[in-house]
């Protein structure tokens, strides 16, 4: 290992690497505190043929590598394990925006770019880029490709996986895959790019993405609606498309506790009602060729007694108020305190009796818990959170977190839905990935991995 390690060090060069434990320790823990790592070195390259020579070398080695973009995974996915044998990549230093083409509505970036510095490139030429989630201001594209990020705006725009038109990815060998074409259509063989996004990092490196842009939406309008019970969430979402058609970029369904949360540990957040109720929505629409159609729609949601109050943002600086306390959720969970987490997908038609059932099977098996949920109802996502009591013995609470997320997923198996919807697989998932997805669908997946990772030195432990 000391001989890889010099190597690792003359290939990145001075000030590129890192091997105190103490400058380590922040990249070797998982974003909630959850999971801890080790690792003998961190390597940071600045070029994707920096990336290919480390990567050939820690196979030359046997040596695993992790790659670790922006770390703000849920899922473990992005830390090495506790060995102390594995090499950790950090993409951070593939930084740049290589090229922003407005006529073709595309843009090619490094992994290591945080996703709110290309929303800002995408909105100097004229164009959106529509990728958008809580941690913007820190993740990396790499890491949002590499777990097929969701975000608020799936509902019109798709995750990660439909704003990809190229990758350039490094292979388990060394090998560069040069795929950054910006192309629409493009039938010349088999669609490799997208083995490689969802894989989080155990089938290839992601170093650099060619991305979809799009007209910029112009003007919005934002409102925050309350509700009485969350399966009108699913009603109320398919009267306003009958009117308001794709105008509709994001529709999210929160909790009375999620907010309250978000009122307790984020300084300066209110929310705008004079009253509490127990759900809300926020939505956004394109609004620019009509500013009143969201209110018109929501007048006629309000005569069928969808919703129970609304406020419309009147300006810019109201409506980023609602969307920072929407963007708070995940920061005043973890002031909060440990839970259970479940990122899951139900099939929209099912949502309503999911919710319904779901608080039904908490309450029979732990009715002390409280449920927190928040999601993007458009997409069939939900962040179903559980806390369970403070007082609980950790032997008590772990038996608890186990039963309880067994139950849920097994609901969502079910209903047709998925135990993953955004966050990834990581390890922490691992054993779920083998019960629900077992059979031909796990086979194929580790003849892939061995096909394309033999000697199983990338990201080992995550996913399969």
């Amino acid at each position: 290992m000391t001989a890889l390690i010099d190597q690792l060090k003359a290939i990145v060069g001075p000030g590129a690497w890192k091997t105190d434990p103490t400058e380590l320790q922040p990249y070797l823990t998982e974003w909630r505190g959850l999971v801890f790592g080790k690792t003998p070195i961190l390597v940071a390259p600045k070029s994707t043929d920096e990336v290919s020579e480390v990567v050939r070398a820690c196979a030359a080695a046997g040596v695993a590598i992790v790659p670790q973009g922006g770390n703000t995974g849920l899922c473990a996915g992005a830390v090495p394990d506790d060995s102390g044998e594995q090499v950790l990549m950090s993409m951070a230093r593939l930084n740049q925006i290589r090229d922003v083409d407005p006529l073709n509505f595309s843009m090619a970036a490094e992994a290591g770019c945080v996703l709110a510095d290309l929303q800002a490139a995408a909105r100097a030429v004229d164009r959106y880029f529509p990728l958008s989630l809580g941690a913007e201001g820190s993740c990396q594209i790499g890491g949002n490709l590499a777990t097929n990020a969701g975000g608020v705006n799936v509902i019109r725009y798709g995750t990660a996986r439909a704003l990809v038109l190229g990758l350039e990815v490094v292979l388990a060998d060394g090998t560069v895959l040069d795929g950054m074409r910006s192309l629409r259509k493009d039938t010349a063989g088999y669609d490799l790019k997208q083995l490689f996004v969802g894989s989080e990092g155990t089938l290839g490196i992601i170093t650099a993405a060619t991305l979809r842009l799009f007209p910029d939406p112009g003007e919005t309008a934002t409102a925050l609606l309350a509700l009485s019970k969350s399966g009108d969430a699913v009603r109320l979402l398919a009267n306003l498309r009958a009117s308001l058609a794709d105008r509709i970029e994001a529709f999210e369904l929160v909790s009375a506790r999620i907010f309250d949360l978000v009122e307790t540990y984020i300084p300066g957040a209110r929310l705008p009602f004079d009253e509490t109720y127990p759900w809300y929505i926020l939505i956004e629409t394109a609004t620019a060729s009509d500013p009143e159609l969201l209110e018109n729609a929501l007048t006629i949601a309000a005569d069928e007694a969808l919703i129970l109050d609304a406020v419309i943002a009147k300006n810019t600086a109201e409506a980023d108020n609602l969307w920072r306390l929407r963007h708070s959720i995940s920061e005043a969970e973890r002031h909060d305190g440990t839970g259970l987490k479940h990122d899951i997908s139900i099939p929209i038609g099912n949502m309503q009796e999911f919710l319904a059932r779901g608080e039904a099977l908490l309450a029979r098996l732990t009715p002390e818990a409280n449920l927190l949920v928040f999601g993007h109802v458009g997409d069939g996502n939900l962040h179903y959170n559980v806390t369970l009591p403070r007082e609980m013995t950790p032997d008590a609470e772990r038996a608890a977190g186990a039963l309880i997320t067994a139950a849920i997923y097994d609901l969502v198996a079910e209903m047709g839905g998925s135990f993953s919807a955004e966050h990834g697989v990581g390890s922490s998932k691992r054993s779920f990935l083998e019960k629900y997805r077992g059979g031909a669908e796990i086979d194929l997946m580790r003849r892939l991995k061995k096909a394309l990772d033999p000697q199983n030195i990338l990201n080992p432990g995550k996913v399969i």
